[in-house]
């Protein structure tokens, strides 16, 4: 077999591999939200499966989770929620929602709550492991529709900056079939396709 044949028969099956992988992941939903949080006691509404925010819970029909605070970043839960005051992933043992390790699997065995106290200080670092100048994680549980009982999981990719008045929810990411979700951290864009190119030139220098 030729060179050029393999590398065609290379390709053909690398290609297959990557759509079967594509296919084992396609419930799992990747909103780039890119919003900063505003720094009032209003914050950000979001409706995640509609992937709309606004400025008041009457802007954002149907909303799940509302990051705010003036000085402080506080969580609150709409009364649509699984269960309003069971909404947020925690880890420690008491406290608000917590900022999550990567591998963290969040799903029905999870333990949640719901926190309209600080989960991190405005000139400090958190006690619930949030931290200032970072990327940090949060875990949620919200329902997609009006059926009771029909609950997805997900998690948010937050950076927070030099106070906790300033942050961006960079990312929103769930399981749109009910299944748990482990968090992941997303690698920048177009770092996968460079790494491709890479193994493609390499292979053809041989």
């Amino acid at each position: 077999m030729s060179i050029s044949s393999r590398l065609d028969r290379h390709f053909v099956v690398a290609a297959a591999a990557v759509a079967v992988a594509g296919a084992a992941n396609a419930a799992i939903v990747t909103w780039n939200i890119n919003t900063a949080i505003p720094a009032n006691l209003n914050g950000l509404y979001i409706n995640v499966a509609a992937q709309t925010t606004g400025t008041s819970g009457a802007a954002v029909a149907g909303w799940d989770i509302n990051p705010y605070g003036a000085t402080s970043l506080n969580f609150f839960a709409s009364a649509t929620a699984p269960n309003p005051t069971t909404t947020y992933v925690r880890t420690q043992s008491s406290g608000g929602p917590s900022s999550l390790a990567i591998g963290t699997v969040i799903g029905g065995t999870s333990a949640y709550v719901n926190s309209t106290a600080a989960v991190i200080s405005s000139t400090g670092v958190g006690s619930n492991g949030w931290a200032l100048n970072s990327t940090n994680y949060f875990g949620f549980r919200f329902n997609p529709g009006s059926t009771a009982g029909d609950v997805r999981y997900g998690y948010g990719i937050m950076q927070v900056g030099a106070t906790a008045a300033s942050r961006t929810l960079v990312a929103l990411v769930w399981e749109d079939s009910g299944a748990s979700i482990q968090v992941t951290a997303i690698p920048a864009p177009g770092a996968i396709a460079l790494l491709g190119v890479a193994g493609l030139v390499s292979r053809r220098r041989r």
